[in-house]
């Protein structure tokens, strides 16, 4: 079995080659038919146009002149695993990368004469049963994704130029997507939507609470709380999440558990707050006892482990290492990694596949959703190896 160190490498080189490029699950509507009958993007054509692209095993992209093209929050994913294999092995060539993908960040922000402050969005088109979204539209996800990509950048450079845009995406957040409504106080995932996401809002509320440390704004840290506490008072009593509030969102998964945890364990840490650790640990909990099987196979919901998927591994690797933090936490996260290696990768293509169902495979090349998320998991995983290994040596001596 090749290693993990190995496959890292050889997915970055891959994507290199492409130029940071490719598909996505949901970029159909990206194909050049609809220059031609663009009203068709919305309703229920555009939905089912989408989710044909997205579940059939047989890429009919090239045929419907869907182009290959980067995503910002792929991007911000690459960055952010450059920046681990920067820290790992203190390669110039791997900062040099991550600032030239920074720097075309940098002109990919959403309209600012809209928006007012930084942030980014998808280069799709997007439809989904609740709402649609235009191409560039910010969303909450990718936005968090992009600030902390340039916000970790700016660390090690010490470039204002990259923070300053971070920093700045939390006014867009708190400005435009922070919500009170339904007896609720939550930040949603797009402008003027109020649908209620625990991910979407938790990763909001990381995000400000970080910047309102940063920037020691008091009304930020508030309203940070706020969602947070908003989400702990739904969480089940074992410890689970549902998706969201909306009726066809009450399902349980392993990569959105997995980002609330994080989410929650980030604003504690920032807010250097001992409030939610209850939560935490209960979420803990049932995530590693409902969410994996006995042989280190990422489930994707809690009660049918398909399809298998490579975001729940990487997921995984996050919340096991940054939330678990335990020696086992950590010996878990390699068996995850080496079940996927076994089930998921194609050594003869050198990725990952994009899921594998009960009864078929589907092996389309997806970089944001699948490679970007494999390549800053291991890159993660492996500077954290590394970390300990030398803390090991270090103890015995």
């Amino acid at each position: 079995m090749p290693t993990i160190n190995f496959i890292t490498s050889c997915i970055l080189k891959h994507s290199q080659n492409n130029q940071y490029a490719g598909q996505d699950p949901f970029d159909g509507l990206n194909s050049k038919l609809f220059d031609l009958f663009p009203n068709l993007k919305k309703g229920l054509f555009g939905l089912a146009w989408i989710q044909l692209h997205k579940r059939l095993a047989i890429n009919l992209r090239p045929l419907c002149a869907v182009p290959k093209k980067r995503n910002p929050k792929g991007i911000g994913l690459f960055i952010l695993g450059l920046l681990e294999d920067y820290k790992a092995t203190n390669e110039q060539i791997y900062l040099d990368e991550a600032i030239k993908l920074a720097d075309w960040l940098l002109t990919q922000q959403s309209d600012k004469t809209i928006w007012q402050h930084s942030c980014w969005g998808y280069h799709f088109d997007w439809n989904a049963r609740a709402f649609f979204v235009p191409k560039g539209k910010p969303n909450i996800i990718t936005t968090i994704y992009v600030a902390q990509a340039l916000y970790t950048l700016s660390e090690v450079t010490n470039d204002k130029k990259y923070s300053e845009p971070a920093i700045d995406s939390a006014h867009f957040i708190v400005k435009t997507l922070y919500k009170e409504c339904d007896g609720r106080q939550f930040f949603g995932y797009i402008p003027g939507e109020t649908a209620f996401v625990h991910n979407a809002s938790l990763w909001g509320a990381a995000w400000v609470a970080k910047v309102a440390v940063l920037t020691n704004n008091q009304q930020y840290k508030q309203l940070a709380l706020n969602a947070a506490r908003q989400s702990v008072s739904e969480q089940g009593a074992d410890g689970s999440w549902v998706y969201g509030a909306r009726h066809h969102h009450q399902f349980i998964d392993g990569f959105h558990t997995g980002y609330n945890l994080e989410a929650l364990r980030l604003l504690s840490d920032e807010l250097q707050t001992d409030e939610f650790e209850p939560a935490i640990a209960k979420g803990l909990s049932y995530y590693k006892t409902h969410l994996f099987e006995q042989d280190g196979t990422a489930k994707y919901y809690n009660n049918n482990r398909y399809p298998l998927d490579m975001h729940s591994v990487s997921q995984a690797v996050f919340t096991l290492l940054k939330v678990g933090k335990m020696p086992d936490d950590f010996t878990m996260a390699e068996k995850v990694i080496n079940r996927a290696i076994q089930t998921l990768y194609m050594p003869k293509k050198q990725r990952f596949i994009y899921q594998k169902n009960k009864y078929f495979t589907n092996k389309v090349d997806y970089v944001r959703w699948t490679q970007a998320w494999v390549y800053y998991s291991f890159a993660y995983f492996n500077h954290q190896k590394m970390n300990s290994t030398k803390s090991a040596v270090i103890e015995q001596h």
